[in-house]
């Protein structure tokens, strides 16, 4: 086990949670301010899980030319330069045409070091330190807003701190080995389909978390302020099921690493869909603060799970493949969740958000049951 090698990727990968959170917002408000609409502020928002789609198509291919310790340094510093550029060039189709290569070029740097890290772990260990990575990828996201608000939002120093932070990550991994080798292939939605056949349980789970992860920090805030709350108490509610989904994942996976696997990831899908369905009864109450923390770690613990469970399965080309479709996955569920709770939201009933979550949660228990709903293990060594 190359610890060493272990901390430079997390940290790297962190680097990128930090500074998409530090300077992301900034996006939106200045936006705002210049008069913008929702629509176009949704506009810009949907450009990352295009650039989604795109990444994952390339990952394989041009880390099979490059290597993949290279690309992933190009990748950080490529995004060094574009949130740069957010900064000297504020202009409102600029900005659309960086946020889409933002998408590109991050969602090769998830794909590779989510590999590097289920490619050097070891088996014993797998469930801990997959928890680690997402443990603290979920805080860095938090701990972003949280640094803006203290340096304020009326300067670019949001831009620059997420310039200086994936300028400076790369460095950390020089002469850095034990990555995955990847072959030159291109990944398609039809291979995505294939992979949803193999593992439709961990497919279906990738695809809820991404809705869940983008409702929350888009509709989540709009749905605690419909249910009376102020401003401060929703933004609140919003950190607590960050916090929830950050705090539980280190539990979570060092029970992946005792008991059965696919019984705890059953176990967080019926979590998610009880407390999913306990929200719209609970949420006047005080016991809707321990709530929402059991919302945000079962949801939290599906997406640790799954990657734990390709870990499992894959490595090198393989590995990079398989989280090349989780990054599709997400793109997806990032377009499609927030479309259909805020539909659903406007048109069909105020509860949507948690009911759509509880019926998302409901079809994965139904799923989980099923004797090929994970696939063929092949165990693997480190």
């Amino acid at each position: 086990m190359r610890w060493g090698t272990y901390f430079a990727v997390l940290s790297s990968v962190l680097s990128v949670g930090l500074a998409l959170g530090v300077s992301m917002p900034l996006v939106s408000l200045r936006l705002e301010a210049w008069g913008y609409g929702a629509f176009a502020i949704g506009v810009m928002a949907a450009m990352p899980a295009i650039g989604v789609l795109l990444g994952a198509s390339l990952a394989s291919r041009l880390a099979s030319i490059l290597g993949t310790a290279n690309l992933m340094r190009l990748c950080l510093w490529g995004g060094s330069i574009s949130v740069g550029l957010l900064a000297l060039l504020p202009h409102y189709w600029v900005w659309l045409a960086l946020r889409l290569m933002l998408g590109v070029i991050l969602t090769m740097v998830f794909i590779l070091g989510e590999s590097w890290i289920n490619q050097l772990v070891t088996e014993n260990l797998r469930g801990k330190l997959v928890a680690l990575y997402g443990s603290c990828y979920a805080l860095s996201q938090l701990g972003g807003p949280l640094l803006l608000g203290v340096i304020g939002t009326e300067h670019d120093y949001g831009f620059w701190i997420g310039t200086a932070l994936l300028a400076t990550s790369p460095l950390l991994l020089l002469g850095r080995t034990g990555a995955p080798s990847a072959e030159a292939s291109h990944v398609s939605l039809g291979d995505l389909a294939g992979f949803c056949r193999q593992l439709p349980a961990i497919a279906w789970a990738i695809a809820l978390f991404a809705g869940f992860e983008a409702m929350i920090l888009t509709l989540l805030p709009v749905y605690c302020l419909q249910q009376g709350f102020t401003p401060e108490i929703a933004l609140a509610m919003v950190s607590t099921v960050v916090v929830g989904d950050a705090l539980l994942q280190l539990p979570i996976g060092a029970l992946a690493d005792k008991i059965s696997r696919r019984r705890l990831f059953s176990g967080c899908a019926v979590a998610l869909m009880v407390s999913s369905l306990a929200i719209p009864l609970l949420v006047d109450t005080i016991a809707i603060w321990p709530l929402w923390v059991l919302f945000g770690a079962s949801a939290g613990g599906l997406f640790t799970l799954s990657l734990i469970l390709i870990g499992e399965r894959y490595r090198d080309d393989a590995l990079v493949r398989a989280n090349a479709h989780v990054a599709q996955l997400w793109g997806i569920g990032c377009l499609l969740g927030p479309l259909a709770a805020g539909a659903g939201s406007q048109w069909i009933s105020g509860q949507a958000l948690p009911l759509l979550m509880a019926a998302g949660a409901l079809g994965l228990v139904i799923l989980s049951q099923r004797r090929q709903a994970f696939g063929a293990v092949q165990p693997v060594s480190a």
